[in-house]
């Protein structure tokens, strides 16, 4: 959760120089894209993970009946 949100705060200093708030002119466009794969990533892992332990405690619920 975390990592996510470091992600979500990469975002705008692509655009936005940290220092001095002043907007970059060419925008480091390769951190943008970074930041978006890396949300992508890490949502696709957590519903990956999460479908995983579900379908592992229905198995286990159905061994019992």
């Amino acid at each position: 959760m975390v990592i996510l949100i470091f992600m979500v705060v990469t975002i705008p200093i692509a655009f936005v120089e940290p220092s001095t708030g002043e907007f970059r002119d060419p925008p480091l466009i390769p951190l943008f894209y970074a930041a978006i794969a890396g949300i992508a990533i890490i949502i696709l892992y957590s519903s990956y993970t999460e479908r995983k332990e579900r379908q592992k405690a229905n198995a286990k619920r159905r061994a019992r009946k």
